[in-house]
């Protein structure tokens, strides 16, 4: 067969293990796997390298268009770059923050529009569910290339710009489950109890308090489990398929489980930095790693492993939120955006902590970074190293230590709390549907080979 390109030399990680084998690429798909395919290709030598699936990250905000509020956040053309440097090959992006939000039929072409011609990864779309958007405005964005939509039980939006995302109320909620579940398609939540949360962040103002220890305490867990047990109710009512954001604590994994066991159509993530930072040292890095649900204490740290190493967590995402650096340049946490731009550190700061201080098995490494979001949100042409799927791959160089930089990061805003971290391994190439967009040493391609999957 003649091929486009071949991987050589690699480890890689196929569904059924990890192999040292060569991968034949052809017209942008997988098209053979074997010991020895020739050279009748361009041959990419992945020497001393392991060969993973592309990362599907399925929790990126871009804030593009910004309709003149956030237009330097971060946009098509940065977010998806550092999407390549980072490993990530597909991002699912997240109905908010742009203006207007994603919400019915005009709202998702002007996303569409904003980002032709800009896009180095693949992005599918998330629509939003909102107290607003329940005449008309579910089905048009299934019927305009939504693979899932999102709801936010916390508070969320900017109620001064017309058009801004807002979070639901109860009947909202219940009306948008059931004419989701008629789509046949996921909704997903941001589960935090608002009335709670925002009373006690008043509480906290009042008596002085500006840290982000308070911060956390005034997000108690229990704030987390409350609305995914509503979440897990509804879903019983409705027949609405499910899926828990960023879960930061064990006891929210819990009432999730128990949910599965009864017949209900529910998954969750966390983060990546819900499984490196914690509580303790928040204060000593400051605002840029404010978000919410907050990062919760060292003492939890390895039970939320625990439960991704069972399975109990489907995946992790980054929930890249960034904003401009003076929404961070506070001494008062609670005054603080909360969000934290980590997407181009999903892949080699999980591969660090995951594999090589937890002895993660490289096939499940690969199916939490690609394999699982993709099957949950039927990205059929994603997910694992398979001939016929896209050829997605990403290069990991493991033992190989290096400290992160503000200077390297590829987004807008170089701003991120793992800035000055050592990570153990590196991401050293990344090929989306067989075309090389970011090499270590060549840097990011300039080249726009990503589409938006609709």
């Amino acid at each position: 067969m003649n091929f486009d390109a071949i991987i050589k030399n690699g480890f890689v990680i196929l569904e059924n293990g990890e192999q040292e084998v060569e991968v034949g690429m052809k017209d942008g798909k997988i098209a053979a796997i074997g010991n020895d395919l020739g050279t009748d290709g361009k041959i990419i030598d992945a020497k001393g390298a392991i060969v993973a699936p592309g990362m599907v990250d399925a929790h990126v905000h871009i804030t593009e268009p910004g309709g003149g509020y956030r237009d330097e956040w971060e946009g098509y053309d940065t977010g998806t770059r550092a999407s390549a440097k980072g490993g990530v090959t597909t991002i699912i992006e997240m109905p908010l923050n742009q203006v207007p939000a994603t919400v019915d039929r005009e709202s998702i072409q002007k996303k569409y529009e904003a980002g032709e011609g800009k896009l180095s990864v693949d992005v599918a779309s998330y629509g939003g569910l909102v107290p607003f958007n329940l005449n008309g405005g579910i089905q048009e964005l299934d019927e305009n290339g939504v693979v899932a939509y999102k709801c936010f039980l916390g508070s969320c939006g900017d109620r001064s710009i017309q058009g801004d995302f807002m979070n639901v109320d109860d009947y909202s909620l219940y009306e948008g489950m059931k004419q989701i579940a008629k789509t046949g398609k996921i909704l997903s939540v941001h589960a935090e109890n608002a009335p709670i949360t925002d009373k006690l962040g008043e509480i906290a103002a009042e008596n002085g308090e500006t840290s982000l220890r308070a911060y956390v305490d005034s997000r108690p867990v229990f704030t987390e489990v409350e609305p995914i047990r509503k979440i897990i109710l509804f879903a019983k009512e409705t027949g609405c398929r499910v899926h828990i954001v960023h879960v930061a604590c064990e006891e929210g994994v819990n009432e999730i489980v128990k949910a599965q066991q009864e017949g209900v159509d529910i998954t969750c993530e966390t983060c990546t930095h819900y499984l490196y930072f914690y509580k303790e040292e928040l204060d000593d890095i400051g605002p840029v790693v404010k978000c919410s649900p907050p990062i919760r204490e060292h003492s939890r740290l390895e039970g939320m492993w625990h439960r991704v190493f069972n399975g109990d967590i489907s995946f992790v995402t980054s929930d890249h939120s960034p904003c401009t650096p003076d929404l961070k340049d506070t001494d008062n946490a609670f005054e603080a955006w909360g969000g934290i731009s980590g997407v181009q550190n999903n892949v080699d700061v999980l591969f660090d902590e995951a594999v090589q201080k937890r002895h993660m098995s490289l096939s499940q490494f690969a199916d939490i970074i690609a394999a699982n979001p993709a099957k949950r949100f039927n990205l059929e042409t994603k997910g694992s190293i398979t001939v016929g799927k896209d050829a997605d791959f990403v290069f990991i160089k493991k033992n190989a230590p290096y400290e992160v930089k503000a200077e390297d990061l590829a987004y807008r805003n170089k701003i991120s709390p793992y800035v000055g971290r050592e990570i153990g391994v590196q991401v050293v190439k990344t090929i989306l549907r067989g075309i090389e967009i970011y090499d270590q040493e060549k840097g990011i391609t300039d080249e726009k080979t990503g589409k938006f999957l609709i």
